[in-house]
C-alpha cells in the first residue's frame, strides 16, 4: 500500500492501480472514498470486504460528468438534467434506474474518473457503522491498510455525505438521504 500526496504523480499512479483492478482511497469534495472500477467484480467485492459492508447493499458510482453517466447506460430524464445543471459537480447523488450517481466537486477526482472510464464505484472510506473519514490518516486507520493506494489531499472540504435523491423516468423525485445539499 502506497500513500501519495494529491498531485499529477498520484493521479497517474491511482489510475494505474484502479485500471489494473486495484482499490484506492481517494479524496472527494465530501469525505474520503474507497474506490474500484465497476467492471472489475473482484475489486468491487474487495470494497465490501474492506469496509465490512453487507454485500446486498449498493455502492454508488462517482462520475466525471453527466455524459459519463449516460455513457454508462443511464440516460438522464429532464428532471435529472435540471438537478445536474444546478448541483453537479457537487454533493448530490441521483438514483437513476437503481444506481446512484454523483459528480464530485473535486478536480483531481474528476480527472481520475475520466482516466478510469468515467465512473468508479466509491463508498465512504470507513468501516461500516463508523463515521466517514474526512482526512487520509483517518481513512488509512479505518480501511487504508487494505487498499492498494491512499491519496492524501488534507481535510475534505465538505465533511458531510451527499444528499441522495431518487429521480424516476417520469421526473418524480424522492429524497432518500439528507446530506450536504
Amino acid at each position: 500500500m502506497t500513500i501519495l500526496p494529491c498531485d499529477e504523480t498520484s493521479l497517474e499512479k491511482a489510475a494505474e492501480v484502479l485500471n489494473a483492478g486495484g482499490v484506492a482511497v481517494i479524496p472527494t469534495d465530501t469525505v474520503y472514498g474507497l474506490a474500484a472500477r465497476p467492471d472489475f467484480p473482484e475489486a468491487v467485492e474487495r470494497l465490501f470486504s474492506i469496509k465490512g459492508r453487507e454485500t446486498g447493499k449498493k455502492i454508488a458510482l462517482l462520475a466525471s460528468g453527466a455524459g459519463a453517466v449516460e455513457a454508462f447506460g443511464f440516460p438522464l430524464p429532464q428532471r435529472a438534467r435540471e438537478l445536474a445543471a444546478k448541483h453537479w459537480p457537487g454533493a448530490l447523488t441521483m438514483v437513476l434506474g437503481g444506481e446512484g450517481f454523483r459528480v464530485p466537486d473535486h478536480d483531481w477526482t474528476r480527472s481520475l474518473l475520466a482516466r478510469c472510464g468515467g465512473v468508479l464505484r466509491v463508498t465512504s472510506a470507513n468501516l461500516s457503522g463508523r463515521r466517514p473519514a474526512t482526512d487520509a490518516p483517518q481513512a488509512l486507520a479505518d480501511v487504508g491498510l487494505s487498499a492498494d493506494i491512499v491519496v492524501d489531499d488534507g481535510v475534505s472540504p465538505g465533511g458531510v455525505a451527499s444528499t441522495v435523491v431518487r429521480v424516476g423516468a417520469d421526473g418524480e423525485t424522492e429524497i432518500l438521504r439528507k446530506g450536504a445539499i
